[in-house]
């Protein structure tokens, strides 16, 4: 019983490969995007952090353009930047392990949202957590998804430069 519990206290005080990383250009994606990247800037956030095996993307705020009656472009739309930016870290939609949704509208949301996500990631799904809010950064979102996935392969070249 001591032996277990001395191993124990030795398991917790070794810190994980994948929080024990630090932020370097190499682990931090920024946009490619020059508006995006400059309210990145700004603000202080990344697209992405890669740690250890784990991707954290920042949260993606969907948005209906002008016109659109229906949330399912808007999604799609977060889906695709998500794509691209999970690409750069060296994953795809299959990695995806953890979603966390907040909606400002969950109600009138969450069909559309879970239609847009059940044909984009597939089956088996990932995590999934919705969250109702009051608003979101900038006005006029409806969804902000926030992902983390897990890497199976290195990085794309200069991936972090960008």
């Amino acid at each position: 019983m001591k032996r277990a519990c001395v191993l124990g206290a030795m398991m917790l005080a070794i810190p994980s490969a994948a929080f024990s990383q630090a932020r370097t250009d190499e682990t931090v994606l920024m946009s490619t995007h020059p508006q995006a990247r400059a309210d990145q800037e700004r603000y202080g956030y990344s697209d992405a952090v890669i740690a250890g095996d784990l991707i954290f993307l920042s949260g993606l705020v969907a948005g209906q353009a002008p016109g659109e009656t229906s949330m399912t472009p808007a999604y799609e739309r977060v889906f695709r930047i998500a794509g691209r930016i999970l690409e750069r870290a060296g994953a795809t939609y299959a990695d995806i392990v953890d979603v966390t949704t907040y909606h400002t509208d969950i109600t009138a949301q969450i069909d559309a949202y879970a239609e847009v996500q059940r044909r984009i990631l597939g089956s088996p799904p990932p995590a999934w957590t919705a969250i109702d809010i009051d608003r979101l950064l900038p006005d006029g979102g409806i969804t902000e998804v926030k992902i983390i996935a897990r890497r199976r392969t290195a990085p794309a070249s200069g991936a972090a430069a960008n």
